[in-house]
């Protein structure tokens, strides 16, 4: 006879109705080869939040729906700065999420439901590491760092993730650290689904330049305050860095009042939305220091 008053009986019924309810949210994504990945509904009129790595091609991905019913589905936008895609599927009802921020923190048992075949696949790991928003290495923005113990199994990426309570958290990636399971927040989805259903495309503020960093001597860093500047070594003709009147040689001190002291930092400050925006650059040229005001353009694809 089971013994119902049992903590762990309890708290195995709690997580086997928790993935009972949540599975009918998640689809299995064919879009790479024989390798299946997961999917998640994000609207019941054919929305589906997946992991970009996972497909390969724009149209004709298969779908494995819920009900066992099979469909297709295309590629409405892809961020791949932080590993989202955005499907159409063609046909068949979907149970959208109802997406929540739990605070997790590290030590919090979080759990997977996925769908790498006709049934959904559940596993229970914790979050190994907690932070607050973190910037990929491919660029890309996530309102909150969750690094979590999941297995690396097949189906993970895109698969949903949930808190202990139930509350949808995000999706499952193994695409931004190599063999690391990270969380694509609910926040950071809200964030880059509204834009690539908008563009097709995460829209990024564009210079037109290309810079290294350059230490700055002694005399330099007295006067300027700063210890490193980015070396201005490419402008493309008729980019907003040129329109500004930059020039090859230029070292960026300052950009909006941040101070850069690598690439990486330069773009991950050129955000959608400071597009259009006229913001002061601070350099050093020919051992003065000047101001340019520079105005923010557009581009995908992340390039600064």
């Amino acid at each position: 006879m089971t013994n119902t008053n049992d903590p762990l009986v309890s708290f195995s019924d709690r997580l086997q109705s928790l993935v009972e309810r949540s599975s009918p949210h998640v689809v299995r994504v064919e879009g790479r080869g024989r390798s299946t990945s997961s999917g998640v509904a994000w609207s019941s009129d054919g929305l589906v939040v997946t992991a970009h790595h996972t497909v390969d091609r724009d149209e004709e991905i298969g779908i494995g729906l819920p009900s066992g019913e099979a469909t297709t589905a295309e590629v409405l936008g892809r961020d791949p700065t932080t590993d989202v895609a955005v499907l159409r599927v063609k046909s068949g009802a979907l149970a959208a999420v109802e997406w929540g921020e739990p605070a997790l923190a590290a030590g919090a048992l979080v759990v997977s439901v996925s769908r790498p075949g006709r049934a959904p696949r559940a596993a229970l790991g914790i979050v190994a590491r907690a932070a607050g928003e973190w910037r990929a290495p491919t660029g890309g923005k996530l309102e909150r760092y969750l690094e979590t113990s999941l297995d690396l199994r097949p189906g993970l990426s895109g698969s949903l993730v949930l808190s202990a309570a139930g509350t949808p958290a995000g999706i499952a990636t193994t695409g931004l650290v190599r063999g690391t399971a990270l969380v694509v927040d609910a926040a950071a989805l809200r964030r880059v689904v509204k834009s690539l259903l908008a563009h097709g495309e995460i829209r990024r503020g564009y210079l037109g330049l290309a810079s290294f960093p350059v230490p700055l001597p002694a005399p330099v860093r007295e006067r300027t305050g700063e210890e490193v500047a980015l070396l201005v070594t490419r402008i493309e003709p008729g980019s907003p860095a040129d329109r500004a009147g930059i020039v090859l040689g230029d070292a960026i001190l300052s950009f909006g009042g941040e101070k850069l002291q690598d690439p990486g930092e330069l773009l991950a400050f050129l955000t959608e939305d400071r597009i259009g925006d006229a913001l002061p650059l601070r350099i050093l040229r020919a051992g003065d220091v000047r101001e340019i005001s520079v105005t923010v353009g557009a581009r995908g694809g992340g390039r600064p």
